[in-house]
């Protein structure tokens, strides 16, 4: 990470990070604060590890990685993690010739130590314990939704029929009401997804089975 970048993150989340030094101890600075945060969810060391590194306790870094998590979902998430302009991201998709597309969908394990007493929900299908990041991106692969926390034992379909996302694209209430004509058939926006979720007005999958020119190629484009 740059020094600046660094430097921004912390003036964007000092207001809440912020301490006060008190007659036990002085506080930390909010760079500290980041900078314990930062390493930690970079490296796989473990809390008494990174209190070394820093000359902090284990339990000061258990409360900094946390207060800064938090911080950064408070703070920045909606900053980072959103839809955009809507126009630029179904242009940008159109270059890649696949018509009034808003995203792409997928979900990801991302690798847990098993929890006590309810281990096997975090079980996944390639038998490791897991929670599932669902993120939609647009054509340059940027996050603009995510979905995050579900056990890895649960179906990415159901993860996402209990999702936000899916009530608003339900609702017609995500994306703008803008639809093109492909032969006979008014087409809204549309995101696009593996075999594994359902075929919706607004959901496009590729066509599975026997498959004939046209099929091929609209899978072909789907897929890249």
């Amino acid at each position: 990470m740059r020094r600046a970048t660094f430097m921004e993150i912390c003036d964007l989340l000092s207001p809440a990070l912020k301490c006060k030094d008190t007659k036990m101890r002085a506080a930390l600075t909010v760079e500290k604060q980041v900078a314990i945060a930062l390493w930690k969810l970079a490296t796989p060391d473990s809390y008494r590890s990174v209190g070394n590194q820093f000359g902090v306790g284990k339990s000061t870094v258990g409360v900094a990685v946390l207060q800064v998590a938090n911080t950064i979902i408070d703070q920045l998430l909606s900053r980072v993690v959103t839809l955009g302009n809507v126009q630029t991201i179904v242009d940008g998709f159109n270059a890649l010739r696949f018509p009034n597309c808003g995203g792409v969908i997928d979900g990801k394990h991302i690798p847990i130590l098993a929890p006590e007493h309810q281990g096997g929900q975090y079980i996944n299908r390639k038998e490791y314990f897991s929670m599932v990041l669902q993120a939609l991106v647009d054509h340059k692969r940027r996050f603009t939704n995510i979905n995050v926390g579900w056990p890895g034992k649960v179906h990415d379909t159901c993860i996402f029929r209990n999702s936000g996302l899916f009530e608003q694209l339900q609702e017609g209430t995500y994306f703008p009401d803008q639809k093109i004509t492909v032969g006979d058939v008014e087409i809204p926006i549309v995101i696009l997804r593996d075999p594994a979720y359902p075929l919706m007005p607004w959901l496009m999958k590729p066509y599975t089975g026997t498959l004939d020119s046209s099929k091929e190629q609209f899978n072909y484009r789907l897929s890249k």
